[in-house]
Parts: C-alpha cells; sequence; structure tokens
C-alpha cells in the first residue's frame, strides 16, 4: 500500500495521521482500555502451583513484561472481537491481524523508555524478506515504566497510535549496531498520543 503521506511535507504529517486513525476500526478510546486492562491482568495473574504474582514475587525485565504485552494485546482483542481480530499466525502477519481487511492490521511496538520506540535493524531496510512482514502500516506504541528499588508497581507511560512507512526507520550507522530508531519529526507527528500516565 502506498504510504498516505508520499509527497507531503511534515507540516500536514499530523492531519493526515488523524484522518487515518479515525477511518481505523478500532476506536481510540478503546485502544487505551485495551493497553491498560491488559497491563492489570499482567499484575492480577497467578503463576505456578504456588501462585507467585508479578510485582510481589517476580520482578520480570522490560523485554519480558513488553513480551507479555506484546502477546496478550492480540488476545485480548481477539476475545472481545473473535471475528475480527487475532494475533499473528504466520511470519506475513502484523502483530494483530484484522480479519475484514489485512490493511487495518496493527503491529505492536513497547518500549521501557519513557518516550521513544525502537525497531531492529531489519525495520531500516527499504524492502521487507520474502515472506515477512511489511514495516508500513498501522503501529501501535506502548511506553511502560521499569521495575525499580523505588517502582514496585510500574505503570503504563504512553500509549501512542498511528502509521508508519518503512522509510521512517533510521538504522544505527556502526556495522554491528542491531537497533533502528525514528526520527523525531515522524514519532511527534505520525504517532498521535492516545494516553500519557497522569
Amino acid at each position: 500500500m502506498p504510504s498516505p503521506y508520499r509527497g507531503l511535507k511534515p507540516n500536514r504529517w499530523l492531519e493526515i495521521t488523524k484522518k487515518l486513525l479515525d477511518n481505523h476500526p478500532l476506536a481510540q478510546d478503546e485502544i487505551v482500555d485495551v493497553v491498560l486492562s491488559v497491563w492489570k491482568s499482567i499484575f492480577d495473574s497467578k503463576m505456578g502451583t504456588k501462585g507467585f504474582r508479578i510485582g510481589k514475587d517476580i520482578f520480570p525485565k522490560p523485554q519480558i513484561m513488553g513480551f507479555f504485552l506484546h502477546e496478550l494485546i492480540p488476545l485480548e482483542l481477539a476475545a472481545r472481537y473473535p471475528n475480527k481480530w487475532r494475533g499473528e499466525k504466520n511470519t506475513s502477519d502484523k502483530d494483530i491481524v484484522y480479519i475484514p481487511d489485512d490493511r487495518y492490521s496493527i503491529e505492536v511496538k513497547t518500549s521501557s523508555d519513557p518516550n521513544h520506540i525502537y525497531g531492529n535493524r531489519s525495520y531500516a531496510q527499504a524492502t521487507p524478506s520474502k515472506g515477512k512482514k511489511a514495516k508500513s502500516g498501522y503501529y501501535l506504541a506502548v511506553n511502560f515504566e521499569k521495575f525499580s528499588k523505588t517502582i514496585k508497581y510500574p505503570h503504563i507511560r504512553l500509549i501512542r497510535f498511528g502509521w508508519l512507512d518503512s522509510e521512517d526507520w533510521m538504522g544505527q550507522k556502526a556495522p554491528t549496531g542491531q537497533q533502528s530508531r525514528l526520527p523525531t519529526e515522524v514519532e511527534n507527528n505520525k504517532l498521535l498520543e492516545l494516553y500519557r500516565k497522569p
């Protein structure tokens, strides 16, 4: 699908982003509700035969908390709307698949960074490998606090939703660099803030 921002200067991007979100089948307030509900469910869940709890007995690293969000958000949507949403099944699928029309499928990115999200180096490649998911499309970006000596119950910091194109991602210059990031003007204009921790 061609970029909806093609030929437009950055000062027009936010206007396009708002239109893209208005046309998306998921309402913005429901996106926030899904993310916050899933986050709460992580802490409400019990693990193992002794009923160990995250935040009480177990304090996972950010990568693990991000994994839980990545897996549970699609499951929550599929539970709410089993004929409309499902999780990834194939390597060409986005993380959250909109069954009636794949154009509205969503990639999920999570980070313990206060403001930014990151991709691996492949996100900075112009075209995906054969059979792999496209890097352009709708993105749900979730930033969360991490456990520390002072934070025993971390919260969701920021929820954003929007459209990113594969060329928006910038790879690290170092040959061994494995991370890609987004320029500030992209994050500010192509991802719309839906929620910020009070």
